[in-house]
């Protein structure tokens, strides 16, 4: 199991925790996102095999699909991202809650540094109907990460699947955030609880919904990469420029945005200093695949 993997699989579970920053943004900045997608993919073509193996035409479909999942990879960063979830539920929130402004300010840099990544891979040039796109996407997600938190202390289980399987289609999307759309609808603080204290019930709900989510999203997403990656690419940057609108530093608790307080000075550094380690990353990545 490569350690490397597991690391890149703790940075996108310790993220994955963060309203607002998305898993699959920095799966695309260590360069294993369209690999997971790829991976995800054909374990939902695995899944749907097993009901001709079930009627007795046999399981070929089945591992012929496990046969082409690059378990190394999926493995590792499993392991990781499990780790990571795991601790950063217990540490995370008291310092996102302790200076929220800090922590949004940093986050703030790290995504806006991840545009280098979709526009790498677009070598800088947009077609007209890919900038209509990419300022669409843009638009669209600065209204949706503008909405009002949501409260729900005790969700009923009917409740928690559907919001696992939109939770899951948003991880896999660099830019939305899986852990924000949970505090959009009001799940974000009992799913920390479920996971810090092991609600076997919740947790086999929520799960249920992102197999279901996962199995209905990622096959269409698969085949975009595979067939149209440069309008893919096109509509991340547009994810990720909207979703800055939910990590502007200064914002009332209903996500109403404020002008810099007499202390942001002391935050520039901190937004610099998250944009250069994700800008570093993003060069170093893109020159090892072109090399």
């Amino acid at each position: 199991m490569s350690v490397s993997n597991v690391a890149r699989g703790m940075a996108i579970g310790a993220v994955e925790v963060v309203p607002g920053v998305s898993g699959g943004t920095i799966a695309l900045v260590v360069g294993v996102y369209e690999k997971l997608i790829a991976a995800a993919g054909h374990l939902v073509s695995a899944l749907r095999g097993l009901p001709e193996g079930l009627r007795g035409q046999g399981f070929a479909r089945t591992r012929a699909a496990l046969a082409e999942v690059d378990w190394r990879l999926v493995l590792a960063v499993g392991v990781g991202m499990v780790a990571a979830v795991l601790v950063a539920a217990q540490l995370l929130p008291p310092i996102i809650d302790g200076h929220p402004v800090g922590t949004r300010a940093l986050f703030f840099g790290m995504v806006a540094a991840t545009l280098t990544v979709p526009f790498l891979a677009l070598g800088g040039r947009l077609r007209p109907v890919e900038w209509v796109l990419f300022g669409g996407i843009t638009v669209l997600t600065a209204v949706l990460t503008g909405l009002p938190p949501a409260d729900l202390s005790d969700p009923p289980l009917w409740i928690v699947v559907p919001a696992a399987a939109a939770a899951v289609c948003a991880l896999v999307l660099p830019g939305l955030s899986g852990s924000f759309l949970l505090l959009a609808l009001g799940l974000y603080e009992p799913t920390l609880r479920a996971v810090a204290d092991r609600d076997v019930a919740y947790l086999g709900a929520f799960l249920l919904g992102a197999l279901l989510g996962l199995g209905a999203f990622v096959k269409l997403l698969q085949h975009l990469l595979e067939h149209h990656r440069r309008l893919v690419m096109a509509a991340m940057a547009g994810f990720l420029l909207g979703a800055l609108r939910a990590l502007w530093p200064w914002q009332t608790e209903d996500r109403g945005l404020l002008v810099p307080d007499a202390a942001w000075g002391a935050m520039v550094p901190v937004a610099l200093a998250g944009a250069v380690v994700v800008a570093a990353l993003s060069v170093y990545q893109h020159r090892r695949e072109h090399t």
